[in-house]
C-alpha cells in the first residue's frame, strides 16, 4: 500500500502488451522524489531513473539518469503555465521541448472533479513544433499509459521516466 509499481513493456505490432523491459516502485510520501527502474523483479540491476534535485520543492527539476548515474535528460514542471493546463519542460542531448495536457477542457475539469478516469494525454513538442513524444492514459481499472516516441533523439528511458512522472507527480 505504500508503493506504486510501474511496468514498462514494449508494444507488439498488433497493439498487445509485449515483453517487460523495466519495472519500478515509487515510495509514497518520500521526502525527495526518486524512481529507479530495474531489469529484474528482485531489483538488483538498475537501468535508469529520475530524481528530484531538491527536497520538497514544488518547483524542483528532475534529473533522468542511466543505470550508472550518468545524465540522459531533465524535466521540470512549469508552474505558471500549469495553472490551467499541466505543463512540463524537457531537455535531453540535442533537443528541448515542452509538454502540455492535450485537452484544455479535461485539464480544467480535472482540477475541480476528483474523477480518476478522466483521460490524461500529454504531447511534448520541440521548439520547432516537432512532436518529441506523446503520453496517453488509457481508460482502465488500473492506470495504464501508452507512450509513443516518434522522435529518434528521445531516449526510450527518458520517455519511460516521463510516463511514470505524469502518473506519480500528478497523484494519479
Amino acid at each position: 500500500m505504500m508503493v506504486n509499481r510501474y511496468e514498462i513493456r514494449v508494444a507488439n505490432p498488433d497493439g498487445t502488451e509485449g515483453a517487460l523491459i523495466a519495472l519500478a516502485q515509487q515510495k509514497r510520501m518520500a521526502l525527495k522524489e526518486q524512481v529507479t527502474f530495474y531489469a529484474d523483479e528482485a531489483r538488483t540491476q538498475p537501468l535508469f531513473g529520475f530524481k528530484a534535485r531538491k527536497v520538497m520543492d514544488l518547483n524542483s527539476g528532475y534529473d533522468i539518469t542511466d543505470g550508472g548515474g550518468q545524465p540522459i535528460g531533465y524535466f521540470k514542471k512549469d508552474f505558471g503555465a500549469s495553472l490551467l493546463r499541466s505543463t512540463f519542460l524537457l531537455s535531453g542531448p540535442g533537443y528541448e521541448g515542452k509538454g502540455q495536457e492535450e485537452n484544455q477542457v479535461v485539464a480544467i475539469l480535472r482540477r475541480f472533479l476528483d474523477f480518476p478516469f478522466l483521460p490524461i494525454h500529454f504531447v511534448y513538442d520541440d521548439d520547432q513544433g516537432n512532436q518529441l513524444l506523446r503520453i496517453e492514459r488509457q481508460f482502465a481499472l488500473r492506470d495504464k499509459y501508452t507512450v509513443t516516441v516518434p522522435d529518434s533523439r528521445v531516449d526510450y528511458r527518458v520517455a519511460a521516466c516521463l510516463g511514470v512522472a505524469m502518473d506519480a507527480l500528478m497523484a494519479r
